[in-house]
């Protein structure tokens, strides 16, 4: 009995030609033996994001801060530091102190609130922590604009207070609230109250549930255990809460020029008229970066202060 064979297969006449790799390909192949290159990659679009709307804008600001007021008031280019001295001029001391007097108060207002509120949130929120969550941030979704001009119609002289305390006779006349220090700060906790609960309950919710229970197994009580084990440990988050606070405050413009008056001008007010109205770009330059160089030094000594050396 004879086995068939299978023809055997024709020979190829020509080679298969092999497709040289892309720059792209390439590129992946060299990158996947430095993981610190790769990540430096992956960075890149936020970094040029970055360079080029807020170094360069700053880039522009600073040099804008050395030159002077032209006639028509256009920015005469030049290099000298007669704007850096009438920043520091003792005119402007009283109206800086009023800004960082009033952002502290706020920031110690939305600490005493936001705190109980996160940690409401991250122990005891239990499934609805998520509910809770959006709530906080829900004024994040209406324009400030929007919620400091509410604050009028609730502070004003016929205003939702007011007839409210009216109507049970608690008052005989109107309270003068609008356009006070009161107003301002009402508004600045109002609307930096969130800035202040995420990062503590962000804080909060990594926080080991064991060390408060071992607190509670040598005897602490509540009070004691909140204030020598839950507020330690929470310790970063207030950090980061409070300058995420403090630093918008001191700078905000929009919550005197609504609720205050003249005598609660604070020094984001100044550099916006120096922009808008007066129209010294340069003046109003060397404004800002003299308030960025003080923050800076403040955030400093408070970071070190509060011994978080991984924040500095």
């Amino acid at each position: 009995m004879t086995s068939l064979e299978s023809p055997a297969a024709p020979p190829q006449s020509s080679a298969i030609a092999i497709e040289k790799p892309g720059l792209l390909s390439r590129l992946v192949g060299r990158l996947r033996g430095h993981p610190f290159a790769a990540a430096n990659l992956l960075l890149l679009p936020t970094m040029a994001w970055l360079v080029l709307f807020l170094m360069l804008p700053l880039l522009v600001i600073l040099v804008y801060s050395f030159g002077s007021r032209g006639t028509y008031g256009d920015v005469v280019l030049g290099f000298s530091f007669a704007n850096y001295v009438k920043a520091f001029s003792p005119l402007w001391l009283p109206t800086i102190l009023r800004s960082f007097g009033f952002a502290a108060l706020a920031t110690i207002l939305c600490l005493a609130m936001g705190y109980p509120l996160a940690y409401f949130i991250a122990l005891h929120g239990g499934r609805k922590k998520s509910v809770y969550l959006i709530l906080v941030m829900l004024p994040f979704w209406t324009s400030y604009l929007i919620r400091t001009y509410s604050w009028i119609v609730i502070l004003r002289s016929q205003g939702v207070v007011n007839t409210v305390l009216q109507s049970l006779h608690i008052i005989d006349d109107p309270l003068n609230i609008l356009n006070t220090p009161y107003s301002v700060i009402l508004g600045l906790t109002y609307g930096f109250l969130p800035f202040m609960t995420l990062p503590l309950y962000a804080s909060l919710e990594r926080l080991d549930k064991s060390l408060i229970e071992a607190s509670w197994d040598l005897g602490a009580n509540r009070f004691w255990t909140l204030l020598k084990v839950t507020i330690p440990l929470s310790l970063p988050g207030i950090i980061a809460g409070t300058l995420l606070t403090f630093i918008p405050a001191v700078g905000d413009f929009v919550t005197p020029d609504l609720l205050g008056g003249p005598d609660t001008q604070m020094i984001g007010n100044v550099i916006q008229s120096q922009f808008l109205s007066a129209r010294d770009w340069s003046y109003g330059s060397a404004l800002s970066f003299s308030l960025m160089a003080i923050l800076l030094v403040s955030i400093y000594l408070y970071v070190r202060r509060m011994g978080s050396e991984d924040l500095v």
